[in-house]
């Protein structure tokens, strides 16, 4: 598809024009702006652009949803036009976390240390759907797996496993290598220190519990103090503190020592002084304090269920908006680690499912509306497969009780999968194929819960279009004026 000319340069305009840039660079679905004065942003301009499909300010970046396959041309065009120079996410982030208060500033941390590692943690997730078709009893024959009459099957299963299971099994690798990068430091020795946290030599930590059982946790004897000599498979907050103090090391020696001796000096003594500190009180700190969060969480989809799910399917649309879903992943990775799965991964599917079955709502509520119409479909379409952006910001925030109505349908959805218990063996696509990561003896709740934030949603947006008094008339408006280019 080509990209107007035109339209890129209303949206250099809209946004205060080149002047008023620091710095832009775009995600999948997203224009991302570092802007000197928001207040010069002209948001009703932005709405009467046919390439916008919403615009929000979120972590000192203001942002236009695009859309994906899109938004990577608008890109191309805009900087061309512009004559900006193509800017880097860190570029943007640096500027924006300028405005940004403490809070925000370490939920934008945890956001760019975790989005990079997706990609692989996505698709070990699908893999490991895959794995699960192939392994689990009852799927295709009666209290048999696949490969239990295929047994031909057995070796191409574990295979699948094997590959499927990499990225949890070296977490802390991946998350080693991101959060270096991310804090200022050479991530190749974030991935060595990664590797270092669960090197074979370690007792896996996934067997920490039963060792302390049994008085068979094995011990370094440093002159006198015994350091436990267990690794951090699976574990989040080890590698991300151990990756901070590197970091920090790492830069204060390349500030102080001879650029001639520094390959000689700065890596060998920044890995030497993390890697005690990691494994004498950052790693069993830590470990506590992740253990300590596992049990809050467990502690309340086992108790009072019915709340939590709820709560979290009720809320997580307005943690997308602020940008704090983001440090929930490091929570559904330790449940993953400590307890072998999440609860909260398959309600946030609901509430993206839900967010797509009020917009896709709106294509009828607003019918004669041509463009609202095709973005309705388009983007109901997007959030079905895991990406809410173009259907929350485009279309259900817009127009308010859309939103609502999703956020309703995922709340009574999320309570009836925490009351059943259902988690995900892994995190992967946030939508319709997210069923393949649910445990499958569980996926007929599952399938039940995600019928309801379809169904319930799409009713609830038809039901407060008719009732919304006054509301239809500006609706209109709005849609004609994103009409008239």
């Amino acid at each position: 598809m080509g990209i107007k000319k035109e339209s890129v340069e209303k949206i250099l305009a809209a946004v205060g024009g080149k002047s008023n840039v620091y710095a832009v660079t775009h995600c999948v679905t997203r224009l991302r702006f570092a802007l000197k004065d928001e207040t010069k942003v002209d948001k009703e301009k932005l709405e009467e652009i046919d390439l916008v499909k919403g615009s929000f300010s979120a972590n000192g970046q203001f942002q236009i949803v695009i859309g994906q396959g899109t938004v990577d041309k608008v890109y191309e065009q805009l900087i061309r036009i512009s004559g900006l120079d193509e800017a880097t996410k860190e570029d943007v982030t640096n500027e924006s976390s300028k405005k940004l208060n403490p809070l925000q500033k370490a939920v934008k941390t945890l956001s760019d240390i975790f989005i990079p590692i997706l990609p692989a943690i996505v698709t070990a997730g699908l893999l490991l759907g895959l794995n699960n078709l192939l392994t689990g009893q009852g799927i295709f024959y009666d209290n048999k797996a696949f490969i239990d009459v295929h047994k031909e099957w057995k070796d191409l299963a574990d295979i699948v496993n094997l590959i499927a299971n990499t990225s949890f099994t070296f977490l802390p690798v991946l998350i080693g290598w991101s959060a270096v990068k991310r804090f200022g430091g050479n991530p190749l020795l974030g991935i060595v220190l990664g590797l270092m946290l669960v090197h074979p030599e370690l007792m896996n930590g996934n067997n920490y519990g039963s060792a302390v059982k049994n008085g068979t946790v094995p011990h370094w004897n440093l002159f006198g103090l015994h350091v436990e000599k267990v690794g951090y498979q699976g574990q989040v907050l080890p590698v991300l503190v151990s990756a901070y103090v590197l970091a920090r090391i790492e830069i204060f020696l390349k500030k102080r020592i001879p650029d001639s001796i520094q390959l000689l000096v700065v890596a060998p003594i920044a890995l030497l002084v993390t890697g005690f500190l990691a494994f004498i009180v950052i790693g069993p700190v830590t470990f506590g304090i992740g253990n300590f969060i596992t049990n809050v969480v467990v502690g309340i989809f086992n108790h009072i269920p019915i709340i939590g799910g709820l709560i979290y399917g009720g809320c997580y649309a307005l943690l997308v908006i602020t940008g704090m879903h983001q440090t929930f992943l490091a929570v559904d990775f330790q449940l993953i680690a400590s307890v072998g799965g999440t609860y909260l991964w398959p309600i946030l599917v609901m509430s993206n499912v839900a967010q797509g079955a009020a917009a896709l709502a709106m294509m009828f509520v607003m019918k004669k509306d041509k463009k609202l119409k095709s973005l309705s479909l388009t983007s109901a379409v997007s959030a079905f497969l895991g990406v809410t952006e173009p259907a929350m910001f485009g279309v259900n925030i817009r127009f308010k009780y859309p939103f609502v109505s999703a956020m309703i349908g995922a709340a009574i959805a999320g309570a009836v999968l925490a009351v059943n218990h259902v988690r995900a063996a892994s995190i992967s696509v946030g939508g319709l194929p997210g069923f393949l990561t649910i445990f499958p003896q569980k996926w007929s709740v599952f399938f039940i819960g995600m019928a309801l934030s379809i169904v319930i949603p799409f009713t609830l947006t038809f039901v407060f279009s008719k009732f919304k008094k006054g509301a239809s008339k500006d609706e209109i408006f709005q849609s004609k004026m994103a009409n008239n280019q």
